[in-house]
């Protein structure tokens, strides 16, 4: 596997993030590791959703997810940072994003709800 992300890096700003991981032909993901009511409540518009709860418990990643590098992101940075770690230890290209879907948010970028509506983090 080519790796996408530099060995040394584990974390990527929000504006990062968004361009490495912005168009259909993007080799990343941006994976999301909230839980089902937060995915729900609002996520950016291109996210897959995989429950850090999930993957805790050893399950594999949305098929959409799997072969790409992984862009993880949760409400403020702690889950993803965890996340970031399980994957890379599974031989994931995985990276997370600093300051979570808060600062996503904060930034500006788009959150939608699980209709595609205008979304709130949670």
């Amino acid at each position: 596997m080519m790796f996408f992300f530099r060995e040394s890096r584990k974390r990527v700003s929000v504006d990062e993030a968004l361009a490495i991981t912005k168009g259909d032909q993007s080799d990343a993901v941006l994976l999301d590791v909230r839980e089902k009511a937060e995915w729900q409540s609002g996520h950016a518009p291109n996210a897959v959703h995989a429950p850090l709860t999930g993957l805790v418990a050893g399950g594999a990643l949305p098929a959409a997810a799997r072969g790409r590098a992984l862009v993880v992101i949760c409400r403020s940075g702690h889950r993803s940072q965890q996340a970031a770690k399980l994957l890379a230890g599974r031989g994931a290209d995985a990276v997370d994003v600093e300051g979570g879907m808060n600062a996503w948010a904060a930034a500006g970028n788009p959150v939608v709800d699980e209709r595609g509506n205008s979304g709130a983090t949670a």
